[in-house]
């Protein structure tokens, strides 16, 4: 339906009952023969006028609606006359939750600490990832501490890894702290190092890759170099070894120096060389090799092969130069290992 039949008059519409508990909301309303016919997610819509139609179907495609008892699941099909019952999750709460997880600590001390974050692990609570994440491990390590620091929703952040990014991050402990780290991230007064592991090599072996970067037109999920608009993002990249023949390399390690740090900036920029990382599953748009893809599945990568080796930073209370430098994990290093043999 379109036009004018897209819109229906309040008055045929069962506003719904309201269940409440502990696990938060049960909407029950019976669906009239007048939105019989419409996408499911777009009768509910209409039902339950609360809910966006992006969280109707969400909450459809994790199972939490039935009708007269059938749990439904496809957002698309038509919805037909009876009654439904919609289960609604209690929110997330405003604040993260202090979880008891691992961390590989590098350094710390009453003002920061510097962690090697394994691949995985989010920096901080964000849609689709409520808790598991750097800040909700930060929060038990540190106590009281971190709460409130540089903000309740991201306490001690001053700069991200991609989740599936592994390597070193340092977060604060104190807002004097934390103004500092940022003061130099900010002024670009980080040493920031990469590895990544790449489909081909870029050419040429070394140089700078200097663009605009932002939110892709055709896919607003995505980052990518623009013509114009965006922020500018500059990568230092040289490829310290090539794997396969000499003059067309089927793989390469290399290795890339921020000067900026934008959302996905290597990923992109390494992409836009044609050479984007090897397991990348947003920007590594064609196949590499057969060896090579052999080589990524016998190493079990199951994400980009990128790791943040090297972070080095005057320490902002101090004063004291620090430099923390670890190697990538195994999967990494194994898929390294069976590249060198092709």
């Amino acid at each position: 339906m379109n036009g004018a039949d897209d819109t229906l008059d309040d008055d045929i519409l069962d506003d719904g009952a309201l269940e409440t508990s502990d696990a938060g909301d049960r909407l029950i309303a019976d669906l009239p023969q007048a939105l019989a016919g419409q996408r499911l997610d777009k009768a509910l819509a209409a039902l339950f006028p609360d809910l966006s139609r992006a969280r109707l179907q969400a909450l459809i495609g994790e199972g939490r609606l039935a009708v007269d008892g059938q749990v439904l699941t496809d957002v698309s099909r038509k919805a037909r006359v009876g009654t439904y019952a919609l289960s609604v999750p209690p929110p997330a709460p405003a604040e993260p939750l202090a979880q008891a997880i691992p961390l590989t600590i590098l350094y710390e001390d009453a003002h920061l600490i510097v962690v090697d974050k394994p691949a995985g692990m989010a920096a901080h609570p964000g849609p689709g990832t409520p808790d598991g994440t750097l800040v909700n491990a930060l929060l038990r390590h540190c106590g009281a501490s971190l709460s409130g620091v540089g903000g309740v929703a991201r306490p001690g952040i001053v700069h991200r890894l991609d989740k599936d990014t592994s390597g070193v991050m340092v977060a604060a402990k104190s807002d004097a702290a934390h103004q500092g780290l940022s003061k130099l991230f900010s002024t670009h007064d980080i040493d920031r190092l990469y590895v990544a592991l790449t489909r081909g090599a870029p050419a040429p072996a070394q140089g700078t890759i200097d663009t605009q970067l932002g939110r892709s037109p055709s896919d607003r999920k995505k980052m990518a170099v623009l013509k114009s608009g965006g922020r500018r993002a500059i990568t230092h990249y040289r490829v310290e070894a090539a794997f396969g023949a000499p003059d067309r390399p089927l793989a390469a390690r290399v290795a890339c120096r921020l000067e900026t740090g934008r959302t996905h900036q290597i990923r992109v920029h390494l992409a836009s060389k044609g050479a984007p990382c090897l397991g990348d599953p947003v920007y590594g748009a064609g196949q590499p090799a057969e060896a090579v893809r052999a080589a990524i599945q016998a190493a079990g990568l199951a994400r980009q092969a990128l790791h943040a080796a090297v972070l080095g930073f005057v320490h902002p209370i101090t004063g004291e130069a620090l430099r923390f430098e670890t190697a990538p994990p195994a999967d990494m290093a194994a898929l390294e290992a069976d590249l060198r043999t092709l």
